[in-house]
């Protein structure tokens, strides 16, 4: 609820749901219809040059709303969830000093976390454990890390990317150095926080089957689309973070002669349904939401207007 005169004119609509499920044309039709601009929560589509693959707002699209955190920042750069919680933050503060409607839209839960929450803060991690892991993971692959976190937290085992490398070295080096299991310190240190909106919180889903079948369709789609081009493309930046993403490992697995393109598109699909499944996990334990099917669009929209008004 509204504690201030300031937060009874000002709302941000934040809509979040599984990839595939239909967050973006949802939140084009509410942009238009409130004068609002859109700031993505989408911690791939934060890069340049990642077009296809990260499924980025049409050109038309861009032209027709404003989009914040689109093409934000190299391909070649670190982005963190830390360093986008500031700066949204910060855009936030000042867009609603101009703009009654704001809108939030991305699949990323911790980024979507991190507004709604606030960011976990933890210790500097001296050099020495981060590298006990590291050599781990360079010496023995990803399955040591993801042994040693199922030993070490189990709880953040069942509910990390487990293809992560990142996040799950983060949690391991986290709780080497502590001495308390990552999961448990989730939640304790979030930095203080200010809104100065009202919230409505959207989490769109679908059946899993349909859901699926849009999943396998917008592949297909991509791939006509030319993202086997895209990714011979970013050749050169094959080795950073932003490419270690779903749709770009398989492909080059695919030009790396490992896959044939046939089983690198099955792959894609695969693991585009495994993230919506973790997504919907995610969601589902974190956040405030109200949920609807993605087909309730007529729902959504008089909920939103019942707000507002």
């Amino acid at each position: 609820m509204p504690n201030s005169t300031t937060e009874q004119n000002k709302f941000l609509i934040t809509i979040a749901g599984p990839t595939a499920v239909g967050k973006s044309a949802l939140a084009m039709e509410l942009a238009v219809l409130y004068n609002a601009e859109i700031f993505s929560a989408d911690s791939r589509q934060v890069y340049k040059l990642m077009n296809i693959g990260t499924a980025k707002p049409s050109t038309d699209e861009l032209a027709h709303v404003r989009h914040h955190f689109i093409d934000h920042i190299d391909i070649d750069k670190s982005y963190s969830v830390g360093d986008y919680e500031k700066e949204l933050r910060s855009k936030l503060t000042e867009y609603f000093s101009h703009h009654n409607v704001g809108i939030v839209v991305g699949g990323t839960g911790l980024y979507i976390r991190a507004l709604m929450e606030g960011i976990d803060k933890f210790p500097d991690i001296p050099s020495y454990v981060s590298d006990k892991f590291n050599m781990l993971f360079a010496e023995s692959g990803l399955s040591s890390i993801q042994e040693k976190l199922y030993l070490l937290d189990r709880e953040y085992y069942e509910r990390v990317d487990l293809n992560n490398s990142r996040r799950i070295l983060r949690a391991l080096e986290v709780t080497e150095y502590t001495g308390v299991a990552y999961s448990s310190l989730l939640n304790k240190n979030h930095t203080a926080i200010t809104k100065p909106y009202t919230e409505i919180n959207l989490l769109l889903n679908d059946d899993r089957d349909t859901l699926y079948n849009r999943i396998n369709s917008r592949v297909d789609l991509m791939i006509a689309n030319g993202l086997v081009d895209e990714v011979i493309a970013l050749t050169e930046y094959r080795s950073y973070q932003a490419l270690e993403t779903v749709g770009y490992k398989e492909v080059f697995e695919f030009l790396d002669g490992a896959k044939t393109l046939i089983e690198a598109v099955e792959m894609i699909k695969q693991n585009t349904r495994r993230y919506a499944k973790r997504q919907m996990t995610w969601f589902r334990k974190y956040g405030d939401w109200e949920h609807f099917e993605c087909y309730e669009k007529d729902n959504i929209l008089r909920r939103v207007k019942q707000t507002i008004s």
